[in-house]
């Protein structure tokens, strides 16, 4: 299996971040809502793979960056 190995800064990172938990939510949301079984399960096994990727990038962005930069709130302080 080949890899791929990105070098990121913090704002990148929490871009990331951001995208791979709306992607998250997003596939999630048509297995909750469709009635097409083949959608459910080509979305279903993609929804475990992201889970699992966006745990990794999350864990890896916290150790580098620091607990902040999974904060991807847009909410005005």
């Amino acid at each position: 299996m080949s890899t791929l190995n990105l070098a990121v800064v913090e704002s990148e990172a929490r871009l990331l971040v951001e995208a791979l938990r709306t992607l998250e939510q997003q596939w999630a949301e048509v297995c909750a809502t469709s009635d097409d079984p083949d959608e459910i399960a080509d979305y279903g096994n993609d929804l475990i793979e992201l889970r699992l990727l966006l745990e990794r990038t999350e864990s890896e962005a916290a150790t580098q960056f620091g607990q902040d930069v999974l904060n991807t709130s847009r909410e005005l302080l």
